[in-house]
């Protein structure tokens, strides 16, 4: 990721997750944001962010930090909100037969001895 998009990667992290109010925006319950008024609030306190920056640091995020809502309209963070504006529900599932977790295989025996 290149330095432009590794900059607005992480201010849109901390607006979106942890600090909405330090330009003047709200989240919904959900942590989601209308684009325009991010856009609008971002340049307003000096962030040079556009609509096509936003989308590329959403396509090329290695962690799949962002989500954009199905219309395109809105924003938010995937995940790790500190704020309590957001109070993301989520819908309760019946998880598979086999979940797997990966681990690192130093970590193994540890596991194992476990109870």
């Amino acid at each position: 990721m290149n330095y432009q998009l590794n900059k607005m990667s992480k201010f849109l992290s901390y607006i979106l997750r942890h600090q909405p109010e330090a330009i003047g925006i709200t989240l919904d319950t959900e942590g989601w944001v209308d684009i325009n008024v991010l856009l609008l609030q971002a340049n307003q306190h000096g962030e040079s962010l556009t609509k096509e920056l936003i989308e590329e640091v959403v396509k090329t995020s290695d962690k799949r930090r962002f989500m954009i809502s199905e219309d395109g309209l809105k924003i938010r963070a995937a995940q790790g909100h500190s704020t309590q504006q957001v109070k993301i529900k989520y819908v309760e599932q019946v998880p598979p037969e086999f979940l797997y977790h990966g681990t690192a295989t130093r970590f193994i025996d540890s596991i194992k001895n476990k109870d």
